[in-house]
């Protein structure tokens, strides 16, 4: 079928729209004029293949690139832990969903949108693991990314209830082969760690994540589409596990020295202040922030028994994941080990 899928040249969206293309479908890949398409099929190689200029926050652009798709996939957003302007936000994350929800309603043709929420918007689960039934407190923000996806994550499900053929999923940290962009984290923690810039663990070990491989994420995209009943929540996530245990695993592989020390929160934080004034003087925006802190001294831990039961999710393991990241990031130069 015909589908489309916006923030297209994004790390998820690329590898989505190859994997749509190998099982069949006619891709529409939705793109800004100023995009990065490297991580593309050619449309010029590849019938099945389409791109559509717009943006999400432009809503006439999204009718013309709706028209003849039965699909939506909604990975766009704005994946950072800190901007300059906190109402890009906003305007991306949560106005952009409102676009897309209500352009898919002026259509009426489109027969399943798939958005991608993220594990930000069911909060924190400090001491236990949680599951899709798990709803943000909202006391407490982290960054404002989290504050948008959660308010993002109310409309999809009100639209649901409405009516809208919306199957919401949930990724973990993903990380993996693609484009080493924000949304990459672990890709870029590794290039530090092992570049020398990060030489110890990040805090005590007691943060916790669950890590999603991205083509396991894409995989549950497309099994959402094929299998996912409309206004059901879905966690894409995997391994729940700490960066140290992620350090650690890295240097098993590698055959490399494990880190000796830990960094304190406090050490970071003080760092990540730094990188703010930093980004300030030049426009380059941080790896590390006061809301990348404020994330590590929570624990973020999830199940995805219900992917598995519904959409046969089958995530794999850090180690194994991890065995093909680090010589993927080896063989661009950007590791040596």
């Amino acid at each position: 079928m015909k589908v489309l899928v916006t923030g297209a040249s994004g790390y998820l969206g690329g590898r989505l729209c190859h994997a749509l293309l190998e099982q069949g479908h006619s891709v529409r890949a939705l793109v800004r004029h100023t995009s990065d398409l490297s991580v593309l099929p050619s449309s010029s190689t590849d019938g099945n293949f389409e791109l559509a200029y717009g943006d999400v926050t432009d809503y006439r652009s999204l009718l013309d690139a709706f028209s003849g798709c039965l699909v939506i996939f909604h990975t766009a957003a704005l994946v950072e832990p800190w901007l300059p302007d906190p109402s890009k936000f906003f305007s991306v994350n949560v106005g952009g969903l409102k676009n897309v929800l209500q352009a898919a309603r002026e259509k009426k043709t489109i027969q399943k949108i798939i958005y991608t929420s993220s594990f930000f918007a069911l909060g924190p689960t400090d001491g236990y693991i949680a599951d899709e039934t798990q709803v943000h407190p909202e006391k407490v923000f982290c960054s404002e990314y989290e504050r948008s996806k959660v308010i993002a994550d109310k409309i999809a499900l009100q639209s649901a209830a409405d009516g809208l053929p919306i199957v919401v999923v949930y990724p973990g940290v993903i990380y993996g082969p693609g484009k080493l962009s924000t949304g990459n984290i672990v890709g870029q923690l590794l290039i530090e760690r092992f570049q020398g810039r990060l030489p110890g663990y990040i805090g005590n070990g007691n943060d916790k994540y669950s890590f999603s491989h991205v083509d396991d994420v894409v995989e549950g995209h497309i099994a959402a589409m094929n299998k996912g009943r409309p206004g059901e929540r879905y966690l894409l996530t995997g391994e729940n596990a700490s960066f140290m245990h992620v350090f650690n695993i890295a240097a098993i592989i590698t055959e490399t020295k494990k880190p000796r020390f830990n960094i304190p929160l406090w050490v970071i934080e003080a760092y990540s202040w730094l990188s703010v004034v930093f980004c300030r003087l030049t426009g380059k925006l941080p790896l590390i922030s006061p809301p990348t802190v404020n994330v590590l001294r929570h624990q973020w831990a999830y199940s995805c028994e219900k992917a598995r039961v519904d959409l046969d999710y089958n995530p794999r393991s850090l180690q194994e994941g991890l065995k093909e990241v680090l010589p993927w990031l080896k063989g661009l130069g950007v590791i040596k080990y």
